[in-house]
């Protein structure tokens, strides 16, 4: 009997997260690549911000590693019109960048003559 409880219970769970998902399509608030989900809350923030609402809600700030992912984050930024921060910072030496944690960058798709730092990357 346990085992067929725990089965409804997750199919309820999986149920309400399905339509949660799908009220926060609508809006425009998530999108998905690769098996990763993207999320925005839609309001402006700095960056210092932006990553500790990414870690509260158990996230991280995006970071594009595939043309996929640099898709999911442009959504955003097309849908809100406005730019969107990276999960990514210049090194120590001008011109270079790397990931938050450190790590070197995998993937970019930078304009010509970018990043600039004049958010236009």
């Amino acid at each position: 009997l346990a085992g067929a409880e725990n089965e409804d219970i997750i199919h309820q769970l999986e149920y309400r997260i399905s339509r949660l998902e799908g009220v926060l399509r609508l809006n425009k608030m998530i999108t998905e690549s690769g098996g990763k989900i993207f999320a925005t809350n839609g309001k402006k923030a700095d960056f210092d911000a932006t990553v500790e609402k990414c870690r509260e809600a158990g996230g991280s700030v995006a970071t594009p590693r595939n043309p996929g992912e640099n898709d999911a984050i442009l959504y955003f930024v097309k849908n809100f019109n406005t730019y969107a921060y990276l999960g990514i910072k210049q090194s120590p030496i001008p011109g270079q960048f790397h990931l938050l944690n450190g790590a070197p960058l995998s993937y970019t798709n930078w304009y010509s003559n970018e990043p600039s730092g004049k958010g236009e990357e």
